[in-house]
């Protein structure tokens, strides 16, 4: 898919997206991953807006903390294989602050389920994914968007969620299996 400006690629995705076949039961899933800080939040974000019925969900609330990316794609497949049969699937949310579980929300079966965040489209659930966007950006740009979102008291989290990052992609193939890959 070639896209023709940045403000076209979100009708773009989503065009693509309704196109194909239901993959998640009578619904579908478009996964936006990619690297820390690239823009995948954005993205989501402009999806959401051109269709109020999805549901978009971030997996950063799905993480066990900061070392969480390789349960990542476990705690996701149990949210979507329920899904998938027609059935209200389950996710536990994670509380930053806290550092420990707190809670769980249930996402009802719908026309569009959105998620977003680094490791969101696991090569373990593919058959589940309608569309999959990569996203990614220059290792500084990124650094520049982590910071103004999460603050400089988080700095210390950089380097070790860089090389888990890392680790996952590789293992994961993520952007190999990309339908899309967008630079920022």
């Amino acid at each position: 898919m070639d896209t023709a400006s940045p403000s076209e690629l979100p009708a773009q995705v989503l065009a693509a997206a309704l196109s194909r076949p239901p993959t998640l039961g009578a619904g579908r899933l478009i996964c936006v991953d990619g690297l820390a800080g690239s823009g995948k939040t954005t993205l989501a974000r402009a999806l959401a807006a051109l269709a109020p019925e999805a549901v978009v969900l971030g997996t950063d609330e799905m993480l066990e903390g900061w070392r969480g990316l390789p349960g990542l794609g476990a705690s996701v497949e149990a949210l979507l294989r329920p899904l998938a049969a027609g059935r209200p699937g389950q996710w536990r949310r994670w509380d930053w602050y806290a550092e420990r579980w707190d809670g769980t929300s249930t996402v009802a079966p719908g026309p569009l389920l959105v998620l977003e965040g680094v490791g969101s489209a696991a090569a373990s659930y593919a058959d589940l994914v309608t569309f999959a966007v990569w996203v990614e950006a220059d290792l500084d740009v990124r650094l520049a968007r982590w910071l103004a979102r999460d603050g400089e008291q988080m700095r210390p989290h950089w380097d070790a969620w860089l090389a888990d990052e890392e680790a996952l992609h590789a293992r994961e193939g993520t952007r190999e299996r990309a339908d899309l890959v967008v630079r920022t």
